[in-house]
């Protein structure tokens, strides 16, 4: 078994001033896009490191990362960045040293520029992080398709499939929707997600207020606040739910590399994870798929999961099909 030499320290230091530059879309550019692409295309291990960096940035208290230099006519490498802050201090702060481990493939979304505006794209595992020049910020989902239009009028994003977290810049003249088929939903100043599912489009609002409805029937809005969750169809509301905000923060636990499970139910457990790993979780047993498990797992470790349920439930293990993980309930046994 051969394991891979740990990256070394320039490489951190040049992935948390990625996250920096990322973090000031005034100051982003094509130029900056591109010498990104360019690092990360350098060593493949680069992407997980800095979908970590923005992984912590994100956490409640994360401080500010070393601020970016003026140049940007080359990709930071080993010796090409000496961070502003010292790097000691930044390590002590607990940011790098404390980063989530997500273990997702990749960090980079595909990003491709069309005369109406610009397409994302990740790939199955993938989360990216994505500053707008408006001032908002996108957080993309695993498996997402989504395209931006930042027009002199308004503000448009259409989601193909998948999900993303916005954190909207306020503009009262240039309103911010989100649509997903005939489902909209307007931020009045606010953060929230938008999630393509098979029965609707889910938002969860974790700031301010959402304005929900179906091109169908304009007539017909609802507002959701912060802490609440809707699914809307192309009809009508399909169910709404009002709660503390706890829940809300649980189901966007994968901004941070994480599935937190509260009560959930081995079946909708196993689809979270599918959304993200190639190697697919089967519950083979109805009653089993029923079972409800609360925990907090990393998105990129399903066989983790695996055995914590074969250490807290009666089920048993199989791996050997490479491709899937099968869980079903443990044979009996008598005395």
């Amino acid at each position: 078994m051969t394991t891979s030499s740990p990256l070394p320290p320039a490489d951190r230091d040049a992935a948390a001033t990625w996250v920096a530059r990322m973090d000031d879309p005034a100051t982003w550019s094509a130029a900056d896009e591109a010498a990104l692409q360019a690092w990360l295309a350098a060593d493949p291990r680069r992407h997980g490191l800095l979908l970590q960096v923005q992984a912590a940035w994100e956490l409640p208290g994360a401080v500010t990362p070393p601020a970016a230099p003026e140049a940007v006519d080359s990709a930071p490498g080993d010796d090409a960045i000496e961070p502003a802050n010292d790097r000691g201090a930044w390590a002590r702060r607990g940011v790098l040293g404390g980063l989530v481990a997500a273990g997702i493939a990749g960090a980079a979304a595909t990003r491709l520029v069309l005369a109406n505006g610009a397409q994302y794209v990740t790939r199955l595992g993938e989360i990216r992080r994505v500053p707008l020049d408006d001032g908002s910020v996108m957080t993309i989902n695993s498996d997402t398709a989504l395209k931006v239009n930042l027009g002199r009028h308004a503000r448009e994003v259409e989601l193909a499939q998948g999900e993303a977290w916005f954190e909207v810049a306020k503009d009262a003249q240039r309103p911010f929707v989100v649509a997903s088929g005939p489902v909209r939903a307007q931020a009045i100043g606010t953060a929230f997600s938008v999630r393509k599912r098979e029965e609707g489009v889910e938002i969860l609002v974790t700031e301010g207020v959402v304005e929900t409805w179906s091109a169908a029937d304009a007539t017909q809005r609802l507002r959701v606040v912060a802490g609440e969750r809707a699914m809307v169809n192309a009809r009508a509301l399909v169910h709404y739910q009002a709660s503390e905000t706890a829940p809300v923060d649980r189901a966007l636990a994968w901004r941070n590399g994480m599935i937190d499970l509260n009560g959930t139910t081995l079946r909708e457990a196993a689809d979270e994870f599918n959304r993200y790993n190639q190697r697919q979780i089967v519950i083979a047993d109805p009653e089993v798929a029923a079972e409800q498990f609360d925990g907090l797992f990393r998105i990129g470790d399903p066989d983790g999961f695996a055995q914590t349920l074969k250490a807290t439930l009666a089920v048993k293990i199989d791996v050997s099909d490479p491709r899937t993980i099968r869980i079903e309930r443990a044979a009996e046994t008598g005395f």
